[in-house]
């Protein structure tokens, strides 16, 4: 129903010169298929440079999938590195990275251990693989194969919350192959940004008077002190009351939307999706610990370009302790903007400004790129 009005709706204001009537009589889509096929339709690319790939690459000894779309492939490539460990990008870039095509040629990867490579390979097999120096390197060979497949000496790499782990490792061992490193929702020290999301969740659950939420809360007390790791069982119950109170999507109850989102992902099959939740908590269960314990704070220069994206409201991987971090890091360049209006989903919370802060600011250290 809701798919025949926006369509109905959409005939009317395009005045096209098609009856109201004959609107009403435009087919909806009557399932997932349908809906992805104009999701996809709305996105194929048809310009003369324009590239639009979706395959699998052989890194660190599995097949891993990529997207590589882009409207001009001699713009400069940009390759997403996402989060979690295991919340995959791919299967709700159809919404935020679409302007970003017309600028660079953007790469979206399910990482080892996540969405559809997951699916790909036997988790079984690839269990003892799932270690941080083994992601790391992945993230290496990706983007040593961007370079090779496509002739770039450097690449952009944007790294979202845990793939910020992954993109400044990569930042710090190899400056040379970036024309600059994008951190949004930025990991520093993980264990003090973890007792502040639990600190916020508290004072957020006494400001409503949430009795349940206190009360879980403090059965989880003193959390992240100490030398005793946090367990999983712990972190959930935080993010629980995180989430509740905006502190990953502002004004939100948690990422429900984007999650729904990706049911109408192009790249994903009935399949993929339905191991998207059993990977990702594939991914917890294998990286987790070591997330948590992780002080970032510790690497004080890079030697390309640094570009900070942080939400004014991200409790979930603390943004005043980024900033604190981004104060201090030296680099040939640097620069931290605000998203006044967002928290931990930056690109999904406020896309037009992701984009034009990715033009602004990113674009330009392209100094070789073709100018548009």
């Amino acid at each position: 129903m809701r798919f025949a009005i926006l369509l109905t709706m959409a005939s009317i204001c395009l005045g096209i010169g098609t009856s109201v009537s004959h609107a009403e009589d435009a087919p909806s889509p009557a399932n997932r298929a349908e809906a992805v096929q104009i999701i996809a339709d709305l996105r194929h690319i048809v310009t003369p440079q324009g590239i639009e790939r979706h395959e699998k690459v052989r890194i660190g000894g599995i097949d891993q999938w990529v997207s590589i779309r882009g409207t001009d492939k001699r713009n400069p490539i940009l390759l997403m590195v996402h989060g979690g460990p295991g919340w995959v990008s791919m299967p709700t870039s159809w919404y935020f990275a679409r302007g970003w095509e017309e600028y660079f040629t953007v790469v979206q990867w399910d990482q080892r251990g996540a969405g559809s490579t997951y699916a790909a390979n036997d988790p079984t097999a690839v269990a003892p693989t799932m270690t941080p120096e083994r992601m790391i390197a992945d993230t290496e060979e990706m983007v040593s194969w961007l370079r090779k497949e496509f002739g770039r000496d450097k690449i952009f790499l944007l790294g979202h919350s845990w793939g910020s782990y992954l993109g400044l490792e990569v930042a710090t061992r190899h400056p040379d192959w970036l024309y600059a490193y994008i951190g949004v929702g930025q990991m520093t020290n993980m264990p003090q940004s973890e007792r502040e999301g639990w600190q916020f969740a508290m004072d957020e659950a006494k400001k409503a008077s949430n009795a349940e939420a206190i009360a879980e809360l403090n059965l989880i007390a003193p959390y992240g002190s100490g030398s005793k790791p946090i367990t999983v069982a712990s972190l959930m119950v935080q993010r629980k009351w995180l989430n509740q109170f905006g502190g990953m999507v502002y004004g939100k109850t948690g990422g429900q939307a984007e999650g729904a989102a990706m049911s109408l992902s192009p790249e994903y099959t009935d399949a993929d999706l339905q191991k998207i939740g059993e990977a990702s908590q594939y991914s917890l269960d294998k990286l987790l610990g070591k997330v948590l314990t992780l002080d970032l704070s510790r690497i004080q220069k890079l030697d390309c370009p640094v570009v900070l994206f942080e939400g004014r409201h991200d409790h979930n991987v603390s943004s005043n302790l980024a900033a604190a971090w981004f104060e201090k890091v030296r680099a040939p360049s640097k620069k931290l903007v605000w998203f006044e209006n967002s928290a931990h989903e930056v690109a999904v919370e406020e896309p037009g400004k992701t984009l034009v802060s990715l033009v602004t600011y990113v674009r330009p250290l392209a100094t070789d790129a073709p100018v548009r």
